[in-house]
């Protein structure tokens, strides 16, 4: 057996809504049980998610506070008065000042930007900024992706006498700022349709409003931040994404021709994923380590020098990034194995002086893929008594919702129920692991804290094509609540299995069910090689690609998860450096079976103490092996012995090595005729010396003097003959006696067809015998898969 890393939770399609949409809508039959399986299971739901055009973006107006916004910013631009975006410092937050303000410039405002630094004045507005700008005449205030929590900044804003507008999306608190205008969608009495919008989509839409038309060249810029806030792809969002992706591809802004150049990117292959691994993080990256500045000139500038000049810094920006990320992350997570074990700890509330604050969401979110755990990490600042941190979650435990109860510990924190930012007193934070931990306790159970694999739909080999790969195309731009459609291949043959990579980290395999192969690759895998016998039946979970080489294009699949259901034999019967097999049987719960005390001092030297010697039929029907690794060291004495050994148990691997010091399989079995023949051979010529002439004899008979030997004693035995100092001869008058009735004749055929059946049968041969035995319980399907 293999267990998967994740548990497979498989979606059932409705089958009737699965074949109206195929046949409505002519989509194959996997296309439309995706579609029916994320909720998309009427026609119309299913065509307007397909084919939505940008003529159905909603009205703007439909948003609350719109028309006073607009009305307000209108009469500043007649009157020229001072503007001032406030923006924030991640991607969201600079694609949505660049939206603003390029919405204004269009209008004729008279405005300016302003992004806090992340470092010296934190999240969201704050008292200095506004007094500031105050301070500069300004008198109205857009806050962009920001400022639904600044309840006091917004009581400071009234008092300096400027007018706060607040475009967001991020949750409301239960009591909003005292602001000028809200433009949020998820207001309680909102009446606006879709509530998911990020930062940047409630910017488009303020835009959208202002220019009394669709800001179609604003899109690239809206997909952008849309994609990398991780909101839901959705409604609008999957508009403002899918229409942004189609202008980022004929794009003429010259900071995004420079971040593509520097990333080795062709514009023409521009996705989702260009934006999430590449534009995204280079845009997050200035914010992250200094002033988000940069990112928003490099957006807003027309001169492609100028642009390839910011886009260099960014990109420099970005690589010191991902060296302070690697850092802190190993130190996170050596906090965590040293003082905060998750067996101990349902949250992680991890920090340290000196952690750049401007990471640790990241680092935050590493924790939560490699322990699946909610995570905070938390930046100490001794001098000030603060911790600044960011959160990240799992399904079941929503933070936003969760860090509420913390409020009186939390004076400023926000965020949604997946990700989270706060500061509190550093003296607050052992408060605050408590509390979540006791929250966690409550809430999550121990299958909540094993990672969860969603999958579309179980699928045969012969289903997957290239048109099929294709149309689930139509499904894309993927992200967050659509996201890669994940599928599940069954039990199938393995045609090839190996490890490829410079460090031979990643694996290769091709998969095959009633003559259909596919190929399949998984990205950091390589270590699964040693841990899946060839003959397996192998269940994988991954995403569907075409592989094109040489202008050849075949279907493939991106591993995510591999399992095999039932116990597995691995064959280490020629194996000749026995002290190789610890480093060769990977776990921890190993059963090291030895049979023989022959060779127990041997083994000994090799495994110590970790040696189960089975020696006898009790010993050997007690040895309990639970999904254990059994090594079977040394060949038994008997099958019976390793039939008692087997027999209704559950291992969860065997590994056969089978070691015999000498064996009988290749010494000469002599038949009846070799005994009718020695027989006579002997009534002719009377006493023999065997010792003297023994060698002759087998010479000459092309046997070995063992032969002779052996034969002789059986004989013996069976009181034919009698041996006296060497010399073998007849006994008169003795009655018949069959060759069996013989202890060593037993013996020697029984080892010989031990050996046969054990040591050197074919491995098909030898897993056939193991599964009379072993009893595979139904439980085992049931642990890798669960069917909702």
């Amino acid at each position: 057996m293999l267990k998967p890393k994740s548990r497979w939770i498989v979606k059932k399609s409705d089958q009737t809504k699965t074949e109206i949409l195929a046949n409505d809508l002519n989509i194959n039959q996997l296309t439309a049980s995706l579609l029916v399986n994320r909720g998309l299971d009427t026609v119309e739901d299913a065509r307007y998610f397909l084919f939505a055009q940008k003529s159905q973006f909603h009205d703007p107006y439909l948003l609350k506070d719109m028309d006073k916004a607009v009305k307000r910013i209108n009469e500043a631009v007649e009157t020229q008065e001072p503007i001032l975006v406030f923006g924030d410092y991640d991607a969201d937050g600079v694609s949505s000042t660049t939206v603003m303000m390029k919405a204004l410039a269009e209008i004729g405002a008279n405005a300016d930007y302003y992004i806090p630094n992340r470092f010296t004045e934190g999240y969201g507005p704050n008292e200095k900024a506004f007094k500031s700008a105050a301070e500069n005449g300004i008198r109205l205030i857009i806050t962009v992706d920001t400022g639904i929590s600044a309840l006091h900044e917004a009581n400071v804003a009234r008092e300096l006498g400027i007018d706060l507008i607040i475009t967001d999306h991020h949750e409301p608190g239960p009591v909003l700022p005292d602001a000028f205008a809200i433009i949020h969608p998820k207001l309680e009495d909102s009446i606006y349709p879709f509530k998911d919008l990020a930062g940047v989509g409630v910017a488009f839409k303020v835009a959208h409003a202002l220019l009394g038309r669709l800001p179609e060249h604003l899109l690239e810029f809206a997909a952008i931040g849309t994609i990398a806030d991780l909101v839901p792809l959705l409604g609008e969002n999957r508009q403002i994404a899918q229409s942004g992706i189609a202008k980022l591809k004929t794009s003429q802004t010259p900071g995004l021709h420079a971040l593509l150049k520097l990333a080795n990117t062709d514009r023409s292959t521009i996705d989702e994923e260009t934006i999430g691994f590449l534009i995204g993080p280079r845009v997050n990256a200035a914010g992250r380590l200094g002033s988000a500045d940069p990112a928003v000139q490099l957006m807003m500038t027309s001169d492609p020098e100028e642009a390839m000049m910011i886009a260099e810094e960014i990109d420099a920006i970005n690589k010191e990034r991902q060296n302070i990320v690697a850092e802190i992350a190993r130190e996170a997570i050596e906090e965590v194995e040293k003082h905060f074990p998750v067996a101990d700890n349902s949250v992680l509330v991890v920090g340290k002086e000196g952690w750049n604050a401007g990471v640790i969401g990241i680092v935050a979110s590493k924790l939560v893929e490699k322990y699946y755990r909610p995570t905070i990490v938390l930046s100490f600042d001794k001098e000030k008594g603060l911790a600044k941190g960011s959160a990240r979650s799992i399904a079941g435990f929503d933070l936003f919702k969760n860090l509420s109860t913390c409020r009186d510990i939390l004076p400023h924190f926000g965020g949604h129920p997946m990700a989270a930012g706060m500061t509190l007193q550093l003296e607050h934070v052992n408060e605050l692991r408590t509390r979540l931990n006791e929250l966690a306790k409550e809430q999550l159970t121990e299958e909540d804290l094993i990672p969860v694999s969603n999958i579309d739909a179980k699928i045969d080999i012969n289903e997957i094509t290239i048109d099929t790969i294709n149309e689930l195309g139509l499904l894309s731009p993927y992200g967050v609540s659509n996201p890669k459609p994940m599928v599940l291949i069954d039990g199938a043959n393995i045609s090839t299995l190996r490890k490829i990579g410079a460090d031979q980290s990643h694996l290769k395999l091709a998969i095959e069910n009633e003559g259909k192969v596919i190929d399949g690759i998984g990205f950091g895998f390589g270590y699964l090689h040693d841990h899946i016998s060839p003959s397996s039946k192998l269940s994988v979970i991954g995403e569907l690609s075409i592989n094109e080489w040489n202008n050849n294009k075949k279907p493939q699949i991106f591993l995510r998860d591999v399992a095999v259901k039932s116990w597995q034999l691995f064959d280490y019967r020629g194996l000749k450096r026995i002290e190789k097999l610890p480093e060769m049987v990977p776990g921890d719960h190993i059963k090291w079976v030895l049979f023989n005390s022959e060779v127990k001092e041997k083994f000994s030297a090799i495994f110590g103490d970790s040696l189960v010697h089975v020696d006898n039929g009790e010993a050997a029907e007690q040895l309990g092996m639970e999904q254990a690794y059994v090594v079977l060291l040394d060949l038994p004495p008997s099958k019976d012995l390793l039939a008692k050994l087997f027999t209704g148990k559950n291992p969860g691997r065997v590994y056969a090595h089978f070691y015999k010091e000498n064996s009988d399989f290749f010494t000469t079995l002599p038949t009846r005729e070799h005994f009718k023949w020695f027989y006579a051979f002997l009534a002719k010529k009377g006493p023999f010396d065997l010792k003297r002439y023994g060698g002759e004899l087998a010479k000459h008979r092309g046997w070995t003097k063992e032969t002779v030997e052996f034969m002789s004693q059986v004989f013996f035995e069976l009181d034919f003959v009698k041996i006296n100092n060497g010399f073998i001869s007849l006994e008169k008058d003795v009655p018949k006696r069959d060759l069996s009735e013989s202890k060593t004749y037993q013996h020697k055929v029984q080892a010989f067809a031990l050996e046969n059946e054990l040591l050197y049968s074919s491995y098909e041969q030898l897993k056939s015998w193991f599964d009379q035995f072993i009893q595979e319980p139904v439980k085992n399907e049931e642990a890798i898969i669960q069917w909702i």
